[in-house]
């Protein structure tokens, strides 16, 4: 592969740059700048010798306070919740209309119905969770009017109102969302929640991903077939084109604004040196975080017996290959070169690998129907012969969180402890996608800040099981004492 990829010996010197860990000097100077320009009081990221990276109190917090709102570097949502969530494609908020929300849902089933029919019709189409177990309860509550577990028809001609608006359902104005703005570009994929989303996303990585019409025909091919692949296999990949798309515009912006200054001081061109520099820049997000090659680190899984691990690891390597070869087909940028090698592009992939935050928005839809569940008599009544057939429709699933996968840059630095202090957990106010972390009990000033990579109810053996996926062996305290 490297053979055929010449990219790796060509930009050697580079590639050991951006691969080098960065000092504890640079780790403290950027979580310093981050923490300042996020506003986050009361917390710092400190080094330790033994554990890396790590989240520290800098004051007292109370049990349940919120500890941390962490907007993500990179996220996206899976293909196939697309199919039941319209969210915006930058912060992941739900967009619409409560009437849109749904009228989208019970169309793709009625597509979905007519498939299992052999209908001729299209479709479309871990680490800690971003949820609390009081969540998920939560989540699966039924309203008490019930939805039916068989899924009933609706008349014909409502399921198209409710999508394009001409049928209000009743107190669906106290659950009011964005309006859908779709990317200017015309993409037909992206969708976001305000102008300011989706400029703000097309200056990060929309503006290389994007498949609108206005984009020229051989790289929108490309990248659809790289979209393709990466939903067909693994869309930890399309996270790794977004990060590499925020470098290469990054380093782009860094490039100009010198070459701006230059010529107003009338100074000589941009050297390589500086190009590095601007490169090693734009990398710093990345860079920070704890990486090892995604063929290296990836766990193996149940269904693959130990004596074909090598086998297995060569595998992921190629599939990673065959999803680089078409980015750089879509993307490529010379003076970015080092960044389409398979080395930084197998680094990048490992870091979301052993960092990633389950990404979890919970639908309004489910808090629309709880609140009709819960009106008083005579105005449920009423309200429900509107409604109720609707539930009925959607069935017992009535209600699908948005879901996907992000990397936060300061959730990435807490570490895990089987008794942790603090939990990933969406409050009632939290609708977009940030990271939210909050105080499991009281947290002393100066004390870390640790959540659980896993569920810390498992029995001894299965935790460390697990935790092996992250390449160590748990010893706090509660596995010390629990040790056999």
């Amino acid at each position: 592969m490297d053979s055929i990829c010449p990219i790796g010996s060509r930009c050697a010197t580079q590639i050991s740059s951006l691969l080098t860990p960065p000092s504890p000097l640079q780790l403290q100077e950027y979580y310093h700048n981050l923490l300042s320009a996020r506003q986050c009081s009361g917390i710092t990221v400190k080094q330790d010798v033994n554990f890396g990276k790590g989240l520290y109190a800098d004051k007292d917090f109370k049990e349940g306070e919120l500890v941390l709102k962490d907007p993500m570097f990179v996220g996206v949502q899976h293909s196939l919740n697309k199919i039941d969530c319209l969210v915006c494609s930058f912060c992941f908020r739900f967009i619409g209309s409560i009437e849109l929300q749904i009228g989208r849902r019970l169309y793709m089933q009625q597509l979905r119905a007519n498939e299992s029919h052999g209908c001729d019709v299209g479709s479309s189409s871990k680490h800690c969770h971003d949820m609390d177990s009081s969540d998920e309860e939560e989540s699966t509550q039924q309203c008490t009017s019930g939805s039916s577990k068989t899924k009933v028809p609706l008349p014909e001609g409502v399921v198209e109102s409710l999508m394009n608006g001409q049928l209000v359902l009743p107190c669906s104005e106290k659950f009011s969302l964005p309006p859908a703005v779709p990317c200017p570009r015309g993409c037909g994929e992206a969708y976001y929640c305000s102008m300011s989303c989706a400029e703000a996303d097309w200056e990060s990585s929309h503006s290389l991903l994007c498949t609108g019409e206005s984009s020229d025909p051989a790289h929108k091919e490309a990248l659809l077939k790289f979209i393709k692949h990466a939903n067909e296999t693994n869309d930890i990949f399309l996270l790794a084109a977004k990060a590499i798309s925020s470098t290469v515009l990054k380093y782009h912006k860094l490039k100009e604004a010198s070459v701006e200054e230059q010529v107003k001081h009338n100074t000589s061109c941009v050297s390589n040196h500086n190009k590095l520099s601007f490169l090693l820049e734009a990398w710093k997000p990345i860079w920070m975080g704890h990486k090892r090659r995604w063929w290296d680190c990836i766990a193996l899984p149940d269904d693959v017996d130990p004596s074909d691990e090598a086998s297995f690891r060569l595998q992921i390597k190629e599939l990673a290959f065959e999803s680089l070869q078409l980015l750089k087909t879509a993307i490529f940028d010379k003076e970015c070169e080092p960044l389409f090698s398979l080395e930084i592009y197998g680094h990048i992939i490992g870091m979301f690998e052993l960092n990633n935050l389950d990404l979890v928005v919970a639908s309004p839809v489910e808090d629309y129907f709880l609140y009709i569940d819960d009106l008083t008599y005579p105005n449920k009544e009423e309200v429900e012969k509107i409604t109720q057939p609707i539930l009925d429709a959607l069935g017992e699933n009535y209600s699908i969180y948005c879901e996907g996968t992000a990397f936060f840059p300061l959730q990435s630095c807490l570490n895990h402890s089987c008794c942790p202090n603090a939990k990933a957990f969406k409050r009632d106010e939290d609708k977009d996608g940030q990271a939210t972390i909050i105080a499991q009990r009281s947290i002393c000033k100066g004390e870390e800040i640790t959540i659980s990579y896993v569920d810390e109810d498992l029995p001894f053996e299965e935790r460390q099981a697990s935790l092996a996926d992250y390449g160590f062996r748990c010893r706090c305290r509660k596995c010390i004492e629990e040790e056999p």
